[in-house]
């Protein structure tokens, strides 16, 4: 009985000092973080995070979403395949202020205009979801990261009340160009997400679709309300830290463009030779049918076997034909069948169908492919007029 009772007493005592010890004072603040991009492809959307900030009871930790698990059995290929759980993250405001100090990326806070039993809501909202069981969420670039859990979360703690206006300099824009406006759209970060990501994403973004992206969090809780009343969701802005401005390189003879017009212009040399000539580089042809449907195998991968949504419907396939890699023994033959020709005609006209998606707005294709789609256009050209004549 005496060691039932002593239990008892126990377990009473640390629950209540557990609920004392997360109890915000009524000096307590909660705001929202907002980084700005910084310099490798991961970064370039910036971040955000909810600051809770207590001086009376010693409180500054930072919460947000987005953390990668590295412990996940089978990382890479959960990563690959979009089923990867990601993270809530917790620190202390210190140590993440230093952190993006250090990498020279701004920071900024917006102090919300919560009650004391809504700043305590969300307060125990972030300390149940960080619990062990609680922390893993499958994430979506789009509609389920490190932005879009702020203004859910933000929600949750005042009732769904929360009214986001658009922003004074808010212009309708696709999903694609709210990622490429973060990007040098000559950078091979940029060509990678234009060559992976499908048509699915050159529809309008909706206003509240727009704040997939941390700096949209920020001009949106900016201009938002409280419903039913004129009260403004942010009590205060502030920048934490301005990032210093640096000497940007010069990075146009590494750039896709430049890159890839050279491999244009070289396969355009190689096919006047060849036209001179009256002749065939079949290790030409080999290696630009072998590159093409391999690329065309993986795009197929990305929208068929992963569950990224983002990868759907991408007309990339246009040009990068998963068919070529199974016609390549017809280019080391002394003579090809005459449906290789017709298949010819065929590359053609899907490099004019990728012309007409692109003019007509239904997928926005990587400016560095430019001079690779020319030169594969007149290289099927002169196949066809090889073969006719041959």
């Amino acid at each position: 009985m005496y060691k039932t009772l002593s239990f008892l007493f126990l377990f009473l005592f640390v629950t209540i000092g557990t609920a004392q010890k997360n109890k915000l004072s009524p000096e307590a603040n909660i705001s929202v973080l907002t980084v700005g991009p910084g310099s490798s492809l991961n970064d370039s959307f910036g971040h955000s995070a909810f600051r809770i900030h207590d001086r009376l009871h010693g409180i500054d930790l930072v919460y947000g979403y987005g953390e990668y698990d590295f412990g996940a059995p089978n990382f890479y290929l959960k990563f690959a395949q979009g089923k990867l759980n990601y993270l809530i993250s917790k620190d202390k405001f210190q140590r993440f202020y230093q952190v993006y100090k250090f990498y020279n990326r701004t920071v900024k806070e917006q102090v919300l205009n919560l009650s004391q039993e809504e700043k305590q809501k969300l307060y125990d909202f972030l300390i149940n979801n960080y619990k062990p069981e609680n922390r893993r969420y499958l994430y979506d670039f789009f509609f389920d990261n490190c932005a879009t859990r702020i203004k859910d979360v933000a929600n949750i703690s005042l009732n769904n009340t929360i009214v986001f206006n658009a922003p004074k300099d808010y212009k309708e824009a696709t999903f694609r160009t709210l990622i490429q406006n973060n990007l040098n759209k000559n950078s091979w970060g940029s060509l990678g997400i234009d060559i992976c990501l499908g048509s699915v994403i050159d529809k309008k973004a909706t206003a509240e679709e727009h704040m997939f992206l941390p700096e949209n969090i920020y001009k949106f809780f900016d201009s938002a309300l409280i419903k039913n009343s004129d009260i403004p969701l942010v009590k205060e802005s502030r920048v934490l830290y301005s990032k210093k401005e640096t000497p940007k390189p010069n990075t146009f003879f590494t750039s896709p463009l430049f890159i890839l017009g050279i491999l244009g212009g070289f396969i355009l040399f190689i096919t006047y030779k060849d036209y001179k000539k009256k002749k065939q580089s079949i290790w030409l042809d080999v290696t630009l049918f072998s590159i093409t449907g391999i690329i065309g195998i993986l795009l197929l991968l990305l929208w068929f076997a992963t569950d990224h949504k983002g990868t759907h419907q991408n007309y990339n396939l246009l040009w990068a034909c998963v068919l070529n890699i199974l016609v390549i023994q017809q280019l080391v033959k002394k003579k090809v069948n005459g449906w290789f020709i017709k298949y010819l005609k065929f590359l053609v006209i899907l490099l004019c169908l990728l012309t007409l998606h692109w003019s007509l707005g239904v997928q926005v294709f990587a400016i560095g492919l430019i001079p690779l789609l020319i030169a594969l256009f007149i290289r099927y050209i002169y196949l066809i007029s090889y073969y006719n004549n041959g």
